[in-house]
């Protein structure tokens, strides 16, 4: 079934419930009189609510009316946010400095705006004690908690336990001052880590 919207000629009924230019209501009208109110205003009559009985339809001009529709609808892409999320990795026996760097990191990242998978990675018999990443990552959510929220709980994945967080929505991200690529590299669980993916929001 077509979706395009039918206008003037294409209107196949006899009658429609009109709407004029500025939005007053005509009543309901034949088709050919419809057609000829259009013609006589220099304006296109445009089906705008098929479903209905009588099918609605109103005086306007169509072309101008597409133009503007798109240009709204390029203004609501334009200001769509950008959300990142970023991993930071950390081992749960991780030592006060470590902590604090890799705590910087993740208040960074939601003073831009980013959303924080916070990764913590157990080895061996690390995996027995489950309790140490959990606390780890309630500290860390309440160390940032003016920032950001748990938007995705700790849970465990595999040899790693997960959380996710996210900015306020009412926190206006600052602007960046140095690119990513300025923190040291290299694979370390401890050393920062690069966007993990992009979506729309």
């Amino acid at each position: 079934m077509s979706t395009e919207t039918r206008i003037n000629d294409r209107i196949r009924v006899p009658e429609v419930r009109l709407v004029g230019p500025n939005g007053e209501q005509v009543g309901i009208v034949r088709i050919e009189d419809a057609l000829r109110l259009a013609l006589e205003a220099d304006l296109d009559l445009v089906e705008v609510a098929p479903q209905a009985r009588p099918p609605v339809c109103k005086l306007m001009d169509f072309g101008k009316f597409k133009y503007e529709s798109a240009q709204k609808a390029r203004e609501s892409r334009r200001n769509q946010v950008l959300t990142v999320i970023k991993e930071q990795k950390l081992r749960p026996k991780i030592d006060s400095h470590d902590y604090e760097t890799k705590k910087r990191n993740v208040v960074r990242f939601l003073e831009h705006g980013n959303k924080v998978k916070v990764t913590i990675m157990f080895r061996g018999r690390e995996q027995s004690r489950p309790e140490l990443g959990f606390r780890l990552l309630q500290r860390l959510a309440e160390d940032v908690e003016e920032l950001g929220f748990v938007e995705s709980s700790a849970k465990q994945d595999g040899r790693n336990m997960i959380m996710v967080l996210a900015p306020h929505k009412n926190l206006k991200p600052k602007p960046k001052v140095t690119s990513d690529s300025d923190e040291p590299s290299g694979d370390s669980p401890d050393s920062p880590d690069t966007p993990e993916n992009t979506t729309a929001e």
